[in-house]
């Protein structure tokens, strides 16, 4: 005569505590990943447009017949990078253009432009940022040469 022997185990103690681990385990784990996703996301946003604006800034302003309109033209082509990105920042305070000699647009001469953006790290209330400077600034420069066959304004 075979005997078969039953165990019993008492599994209702365990119901349910897979599900709680896993859902803790996750909000460590992805929350925090998802910010920093969010974070690089602005950051590489904010790389595109310095980089745009300065190119085109710079271009622009050594395409112009004068310094007045292509101080002008430098602002305006900065502004619609910026825009294009999401960034709301003015672009004449971001802008800075700089020339090796004066005038700007003489012949030869090189033109920097410099765009920076201060990116707001998201989700901070602004009480903190009150206490503690919360933003990442974004550089970018471009360097243009005026050509030099043409005709000096």
């Amino acid at each position: 005569m075979v005997r078969r022997v039953r165990a019993r185990v008492d599994v209702r103690g365990e119901t349910g505590n897979a599900v709680v681990e896993f859902l803790a385990l996750s909000l460590v784990l992805l929350v925090p990943l998802v910010y920093l996703v969010l974070v690089l996301g602005r950051l590489e946003a904010a790389t595109f447009a310095t980089e745009g604006a300065a190119r085109d800034a710079a271009r622009v302003y050594v395409a112009a017949q004068d310094a007045e309109s292509a101080a002008a033209r430098a602002v305006a082509v900065t502004g619609v990078a910026l825009q294009d990105q999401g960034f709301t920042d003015d672009p004449a305070a971001a802008l800075t253009l700089t020339c090796e000699s004066v005038p700007c647009l003489r012949p030869g001469t090189d033109v920097e432009a410099e765009v920076e953006v201060r990116v707001p790290l998201p989700f901070v209330p602004g009480f903190v940022r009150d206490v503690v400077p919360l933003e990442v600034p974004v550089r970018s420069s471009h360097v243009a040469v005026v050509d030099t066959y043409r005709a000096t304004p």
